[in-house]
């Protein structure tokens, strides 16, 4: 795809919400496409969630026909029961794209905003206000669509080196 304009999905990855953001790369030049999150109902039992968030991305990805998606990798926090949902949640959202034959990339929430904002430690206002500056016509209605986006970046600048990663490991097997 060299020359054209690279559409890339970024999923920031919630079991309430699940941020998504297009953008598109071309070259150095960063084009908003859309974002939003999908929402689930908190009352909804866990297998219900999921479905939710299965068929949202499903509807992003017919709708909008990215190339290429990054997901932003789990953190693990003190509560093991909270973070083995969102790894489920993270499981959907890598899931998705990979069914529709996209390459998933993966990024630590510190190389995002590191990325983004320069440093590794952001806050969440840091980094919309980035999202702001560098995608001047997005106006994300979330911090989770924010933060989709500010993944979508960070995949824009780094997905050289990940891609043919993933060529070379897919040609070794």
């Amino acid at each position: 795809m060299a020359g054209q304009a690279i559409r890339i999905l970024g999923i920031d990855p919630g079991l309430r919400r699940t941020g998504w953001g297009l953008i598109e790369s071309d070259g150095n030049r960063l084009i908003h496409v859309a974002c939003g999150s999908v929402e689930t109902s908190e009352r909804a039992d866990l297998a219900a969630r999921l479905v939710t968030i299965h068929d949202g991305l499903i509807k992003v990805i017919e709708q909008y026909a990215p190339h290429e998606a990054a997901v932003e990798n789990t953190f693990v926090n003190g509560n093991a029961a909270s973070t083995l949902k969102l790894g489920q949640a993270r499981g959907i959202a890598m899931l998705v794209p990979a069914r529709a034959g996209l390459t998933v990339a993966e990024y630590a929430p510190n190389l995002v905003k590191k990325t983004v904002v320069g440093a590794g430690h952001a806050e969440k206002a840091q980094i919309r206000m980035m999202i702001g500056v560098l995608l001047p016509k997005a106006d994300p209605q979330s911090e989770d669509a924010a933060d989709a986006l500010a993944i979508a970046i960070c995949h824009a600048h780094h997905r050289v080196s990940v891609v043919l990663k993933a060529r070379m490991k897919a040609v070794a097997q």
